[in-house]
C-alpha cells in the first residue's frame, strides 16, 4: 500500500477471504488491514464472508498439500469475486498481496488472477513481483514497526491443521491463534 501510494496510485483495498477460518482468525487479519488502510486514508470495501461457499469449493479437496489444487481453487474464488467487485465499481486493474509471502507460489496466484481478468475484457491482472527490491523484508519492517499480528498459517483450516501437525511432529507447540504479534527491533529482549 505504501508504495502504490508513494507512485501516485489511487486504490482500495478489497478484502475477500472466506478461506480464513476459525473466526478468531478471520477477524484478527481482517481488523489489521482495515486499521492499515485507515491510517493510510485507503478505502477499504469488506466483502460477504461466505464460508459455506468457500467449503463448497474446496470439497474433495480437503487433503490437498500447501500450494495445490485447494489454494489454485482458493485462489480463483476469491480474484474471480475481486475482479467483478473491481470491474463493477469502474476499476480496469487489479493486483494482490499474496504473492509478497514466500510461502505461496507466484505462477500458481498469477495464473489464477490472469484467469479471473481474463473474464471482463476491460480488465487486467497486475502480476507485479512485490518480492523484489527488498519487499519481503519490507513487508516484515512494517509488520513490526506497525505490531501487526503475525500469521503463522495460509488462513484455511487445512492450512491449520497440517501446520500443526508438522509443528507436533518437530516437538514444537501448536499454533495460539491471537498470541503472536510482530515486535519492533529495539523492544526485542
Amino acid at each position: 500500500m505504501e508504495a502504490m501510494l508513494e507512485s501516485d496510485i489511487q486504490l482500495e483495498v478489497f478484502f475477500y477471504n472466506p478461506n480464513i477460518h476459525p473466526d478468531k482468525e478471520y477477524l484478527l487479519r481482517k481488523d489489521e488491514n482495515m486499521r492499515f488502510a485507515e491510517q493510510m486514508g485507503i478505502p477499504f470495501f469488506d466483502a460477504d464472508y461466505d464460508t459455506d461457499n468457500w467449503f463448497d469449493r474446496v470439497k474433495g479437496l480437503e487433503w490437498e498439500p500447501e500450494r495445490g489444487e485447494r489454494c489454485t481453487v482458493c485462489f480463483d474464488m476469491r480474484f474471480e469475486r475481486t475482479a467483478l467487485y473491481a470491474h463493477e465499481n469502474g476499476y480496469r486493474v487489479f493486483t494482490s498481496s499474496l504473492g509478497i509471502s514466500r510461502w505461496k507460489n507466484m505462477q500458481q496466484i498469477n495464473d489464477c488472477g490472469q484467469r479471473a481478468a481474463s473474464r471482463f475484457p476491460d480488465m487486467t491482472y497486475w502480476d507485479y513481483n512485490w518480492r523484489k527490491k527488498g519487499g519481503s523484508e519490507r513487508m516484515i519492517e512494517i509488520s513490526k514497526r506497525e505490531r501487526f499480528y503475525q500469521q503463522e498459517y495460509c488462513g484455511c483450516i487445512f492450512s491449520l491443521r497440517d501446520t500443526n501437525a508438522h509443528r507436533v511432529k518437530q516437538g514444537r507447540p501448536e499454533i495460539e491463534i491471537g498470541k503472536k504479534y510482530y515486535t519492533p527491533k529495539d523492544q526485542i529482549a
